[in-house]
């Protein structure tokens, strides 16, 4: 690290918020050339609106820019667009990637940056008319491919590269840049095989030790410490921790991520008789562990693959208790809506589920439907509701189709709706769920988010399911709107002994109305636990630490 005393990058009392909702508060700290930082935190703890701010992202100023001061070199700036960022030698690697399949790698390291042929025409006619020197290209990004550790043929095209690659292209079109003092990477490790993410680590050491600062925001947290000098932890927008990274634990940074132990309250009288019980799980589900009383699962899932965007699910097990109130968690992309979306046929899927020791025939919305199966999806808008239609047939549509009910007339003949039966069914739900509407008959896209989303329990309510699978109860929704939504799946599991599977990246939310939680870490499931756990070890599964990892510290 350097010695020099102005910090290369100081922020002061950083703030955001998003339409009144506060998602960063007072955030101070710098870094100095050559330093590695490690940021972590929950989702939602308000990592990406940070590194947003720093690289002038378009969202921020088109929301009323931020609090706050950024310094650079000790002279103040405020930026409005990544170029300006770039300008200043700051760059970053999205978690996402924005390659161009087509392109090779050369052509993505060295985009905008081509190096041309020079000649008489281009002289008189400016660079429009100058050829590409192909050879000193592949020269420079073969060079930044090798800074990286890693054997890339600079003519290979990104649609043929694995994964792995993909993400060492991305940054190394960072580290072309001749100005780079600055760098931002957003979990790229997260597509790396564990000896991929050796490599990289080792590269970015060696970049750090060139004068490069660095900010890595990994949820592998073994990564972090290895790499990293100090570790900063945001927790609800704010930073809870900055401390050298010798000093805390991998079980320390879990806990200051999830925060201290919450007052709440478990409905023990519900707990399916079992649930107490801790199941540390792999990809493979091994029953014949178990020599109890056999009761028959509600949900048995097995081997489950789902090809979900984004949320990939690569082998999963599990077993859901009838009348259980069951948790499935994680970090974003690793899978856990991927879970809900499969078993409910809405994407490619694979592996076996059982309904109460049944086979359900998977890539068939109906066939779940079919088995008194309901289905919150966690795009209320997209998928959830018809924004167009009435509340009363929002409401009653589902039912209506794979159910025959609110229909009058002889069926498979001549039928038509019962107007009268559905604006009932919808008055009644309107009531108990204190959706905030003009009447049954208001448009659904008029409501406000919260009220969306009780339409949306109110829509699965009316199948009468025996299991219900409700992806992101809470999201985009306030305080008040939450607790009812919460309370409402409670009372509706205790009256009616349904079994729900909740899915949500609120973890204190799933201790809070779970029996157990399932964590999902890279497609699989970490680990089972019940809600009672400490939020820590739940902080532990999440990112990716087994008991056998934080032992194995301990004793080094």
């Amino acid at each position: 690290m350097s010695d020099n005393s102005t910090p290369l990058l100081r922020l002061d009392h950083i703030g955001k918020e998003f339409y009144g909702n506060r998602v960063l508060s007072d955030i101070s700290f710098d870094i100095s050339a050559g330093e590695i930082i490690g940021l972590v935190g929950e989702n939602g703890a308000g990592k990406s609106t940070l590194l947003n701010i720093l690289f002038g992202m378009p969202v921020i100023s088109s929301t009323g820019g931020h609090e706050g001061k950024i310094q650079i070199d000790g002279r103040n700036v405020s930026f409005t667009s990544p170029n300006q960022a770039l300008t200043h030698g700051i760059g970053m690697v999205h978690q996402e990637f924005s390659l161009i399949p087509g392109f090779t790698a050369t052509e993505n390291i060295l985009l905008n940056r081509e190096v041309l042929n020079g000649s008489s025409m281009s002289y008189l006619f400016s660079d429009r008319v100058s050829t590409l020197d192909r050879t000193a290209m592949n020269e420079r990004a073969s060079a930044a491919i090798h800074t990286l550790g890693v054997n890339i043929s600079p003519d290979m095209t990104v649609s043929e590269m694995p994964v792995g690659y993909k993400q060492f292209i991305e940054i190394a079109r960072e580290i072309d840049r001749k100005n780079t003092r600055l760098l931002f990477l957003d979990e790229p490790t997260a597509v790396l095989a564990e000896s991929e993410a050796e490599i990289l680590i080792t590269a970015l050491k060696k970049l750090a030790r060139s004068g490069i600062a660095i900010v890595f925001i990994s949820h592998r947290l073994s990564e972090v410490k290895e790499l990293c000098h100090r570790i900063l932890v945001l927790r609800d927008g704010r930073l809870v921790a900055d401390q050298p990274s010798e000093s805390l634990s991998i079980r320390q940074i879990a806990s200051l991520m999830v925060g201290r132990e919450s007052e709440r309250k478990v409905d023990l009288e519900k707990v399916p008789e079992e649930s107490a019980e801790v199941e540390t799980v792999t990809a493979t589900l091994d029953l014949s562990a178990k020599k109890k009383k056999k009761v028959r699962p509600a949900l048995k899932v097995e081997h489950l693959w789902v090809d979900m965007p984004g949320e990939t699910v690569r082998d999963v097990s599990f077993e859901v208790k009838k009348g259980e109130i069951f948790g499935i968690g994680g970090l974003a992309g690793h899978g856990k809506l991927g879970i809900p979306n499969g078993i409910m046929g809405l994407y490619p899927a694979g592996g076996t589920v059982r309904l109460f020791g049944r086979k359900l025939t998977l890539n068939k919305p109906r066939a779940a439907l079919g088995r008194k199966m309901a289905f919150v999806s966690e795009d209320r808008r997209g998928v959830g509701l018809l924004l167009d239609e009435p509340l009363d047939w929002n409401i009653t549509f589902t039912a209506m189709q794979t159910q025959g009910r609110f229909l009058l007339g002889i069926p498979y003949i001549f039928q038509v709706r019962n107007e009268h039966a559905m604006r009932k069914e919808a008055r009644k739900f309107i009531d108990s769920l204190s959706i905030k509407c003009t009447g049954p008959g208001q448009l659904a896209g008029e409501l406000s988010g919260g009220n969306q989303q009780k339409v949306c329990l109110a829509k699965a309510f009316v199948l009468r399911p025996n299991i219900l699978l409700i992806c992101e109860p809470t999201r985009g929704i306030d305080i008040g709107a939450k607790t009812l939504v919460l309370d409402t799946l409670k009372e509706y599991n205790r009256e009616n002994g349904t079994t729900i599977i909740i899915t949500s990246s609120e973890l204190e939310e799933l201790r809070s109305v779970c029996n157990r939680v399932a964590i999902v870490d890279e497609g699989r499931i970490a680990g089972i636990l019940p809600a009672s756990s400490p939020a820590e070890d739940f902080g532990m599964l999440m990112m990716g630490q087994t008991k056998h990892d934080e032992e194995g510290e301990e004793s080094a």
